[in-house]
This record gives structure tokens, sequence and C-alpha cells, in this order.
């Protein structure tokens, strides 16, 4: 089970999903369905200069796509790359949920065997 789940999972897509503020980016662009590193960085407590290093993170592992507006670029979620991120999310949760119920049976098998 743990080797299925390893093959799912993108690590490089839950490592830049791991950062706080690429995630807070990520819910501005869904929100307003695109943006610069400046009109960005206006709504968060980091420089603009952050928010592009961030938003070329989400570029590199593919949630985010820029294309040049002016001097700068214009950023959107790709929807297919954020339901892959989703959709390898429910794995590794549908994986734990097993794990979990496994354990609760082998402790109520051990709660039973001492009972007896």
């Amino acid at each position: 089970m743990t080797t299925a789940v390893a093959e799912v999972v993108d690590d490089d897509l839950w490592s830049a999903i791991g950062d706080p503020t690429r995630r807070r980016l990520l819910d501005l662009l869904l929100l307003e369905g695109a943006g610069t590193a400046t009109g960005l960085s206006q709504q968060l407590p980091v420089t603009r200069q952050a928010v592009a290093k961030h938003l070329g993170v989400l570029d590199r592992v593919g949630l985010v796509h820029g294309t040049p507006a002016g001097r700068e670029k214009r950023y959107r979620v790709d929807d297919a790359q954020l339901a892959r991120a989703v959709a390898q999310l429910a794995s590794v949760g549908s994986a734990w949920d097993a794990r979990l119920r496994r354990i609760k049976r082998i402790a109520e098998a051990i709660q039973v065997a001492r009972e007896d």
C-alpha cells in the first residue's frame, strides 16, 4: 500500500504547496482569476520579489503559468495540475484512513485479548 501511494505523490508539487505563502498565493489567484507579482504582493505581508520567487516555484511545478503582461507576468492557476494535486491528497488521505482503521482493529483485538 505504501508503494502505491508513494508512486502517486509528486514530492516537488507537495513541497511547493507546503509553503503557507504559496498556498495563500494560490488562494488569491483562484479568487481573482489571475494576478501579477506586484498586485499579489500588495495583498500579502511579503515583498514583490518574494512573491515573484514563490510564483516561480509554483510555475516550475505547473500549478500556475505566467504569461507576459507588459513588464511583468500575469499568473493563472493551472486547473488540471491543481486537480492532480487534489487527487493526490485524496489518495494519501485514503491510504492513511486505511492505516488508521487497521491500527484500530489491532488495538481492539488487543483489548479483547486482555479481557479474556
